[in-house]
């Protein structure tokens, strides 16, 4: 075909069936590739069937078995004296000397002259009386010769004899005060406290100081009800003369200097009442020489606060089992012989951080559950392995 211009033009009729037949053999490939997918599909063996199996819980199991259990008791104080003086004037005058240990914190001997008051009124009273004793005895020996003689009454003998004891009596006071002017302990100790100075007057009572004995300290320990059960404390009726009687062991503890120290000590005596607003019961422990001037040692010194653990009884047929597998207060989870589930309550003896004792509500043999279970009914089956513990 040829346009007004003499140029031939494309024949459209040849065009468009050329496209029918692109887009024919385009669909019939579609076609063949989904006839084929389809085919493969429904030859495809199904995969087999399994049945699904429900496995009950693993558990980890322990054996009870009886043992014979060596009880400790724990309590804490606070370690003071065994004696502690308020330290006081007798005689009034002035302070004329003092002891370089009488100081906070000076060690002292038993007998040591801490201060002097001036002696001086003191001594001239001792002269006074002393001359005074030594009139009235002659006038003594002269009323007793006469008497013997038939010269003098035996009311005037016996006058004399009165004003000999009234003048020895007033020699001994006089004597007494002037030792009172030394300012002595009849213990050896440690000054907590002075208040008091050279120069200064003081009255008969004036306070001068605060001191403590170091032969011994004791530390006052709370028990409650239950731990009375597990120590033997000496009875008020055990306390011999010297005001103790040996008990058991206590073994004292405390951080000093960041690291932990230990002291031995004896559970001597209880206080023989219950408190009323804690109601526990306080046993004494007390602990020789606690500044260590005796003895090689760490020094335990006043104030400070321990941590105490008592030797206390021995119980036998007892079972004990970890203190974390205890739901609640008293229940444990016990597997039975057909590996079902049964949580009992259980009689609880003692308990401490790691374990608790059972004397009732268990059995040698039973298998209790160690495996924490978040909720275990009673009847559940489970599956069991022996504790290596």
């Amino acid at each position: 075909m040829r346009s007004e211009y003499g140029l031939k033009t494309p024949d459209r009729r040849i065009s468009g069936e050329s496209d029918l037949k692109r887009f024919a053999l385009i669909g019939g490939i579609i076609l063949a590739a989904v006839i084929v997918s389809v085919g493969m599909m429904l030859l495809r063996s199904a995969p087999p069937k399994t049945e699904r199996v429900e496995l009950d819980p693993l558990v980890e199991v322990l054996e009870l078995q009886h043992m014979t259990a060596h009880f400790e008791v724990h309590s804490q104080g606070t370690v003071r004296p065994r004696t502690e003086t308020i330290v006081s004037a007798e005689v009034s005058g002035t302070i004329t000397w003092i002891s370089p240990k009488f100081v906070a914190g000076g060690v002292f001997a038993k007998g040591e002259t801490l201060l002097r008051i001036d002696p001086t009124n003191y001594e001239v009273a001792k002269r006074q009386a002393e001359a005074l004793v030594k009139q009235r005895q002659i006038e003594y020996d002269g009323a007793r010769k006469l008497r013997s003689q038939g010269y003098r009454a035996e009311a005037e003998y016996a006058s004399a004899a009165a004003a000999l004891a009234t003048a020895e009596a007033e020699l001994v006071r006089a004597t007494r005060n002037l030792e009172r002017t030394f300012v002595r302990l009849p213990y050896e100790g440690i000054v907590r406290s002075k208040e008091t100075d050279l120069g200064q007057f003081v009255n008969t009572g004036t306070r001068l100081g605060v001191t403590f004995a170091t032969d011994y300290a004791e530390v006052r320990l709370p028990l409650t009800d239950t731990d009375l059960a597990f120590v033997d404390l000496p009875d008020a009726s055990d306390i011999t003369d010297s005001g103790y009687t040996e008990g058991p062991a206590v073994e004292l503890s405390a951080v000093q200097e960041g690291r932990q120290a230990t002291w031995s000590g004896t559970i001597v005596r209880t206080e023989g009442v219950v408190d009323v607003n804690s109601r526990v019961t306080y046993a004494v422990a007390r602990i020789e020489d606690p500044y260590a001037l005796h003895h090689d040692g760490r020094q335990l010194p006043v104030g400070t606060f321990v941590q105490a653990s008592i030797d206390g009884t021995t119980a036998a047929n007892i079972i004990r089992v970890p203190r974390a597998i205890v739901r609640g207060s008293n229940q444990l989870v016990f597997v039975d012989g057909d590996n079902k589930i049964r949580v009992r309550t259980v009689d609880i003896a003692r308990s401490d951080a790691k374990y608790i004792y059972i004397r009732g509500g268990a059995a040698p043999g039973e298998r209790v559950v160690l495996t924490a279970l978040e909720s275990p009914i009673n009847g559940m089956s489970v599956r069991t392995r022996a504790s290596g513990v």
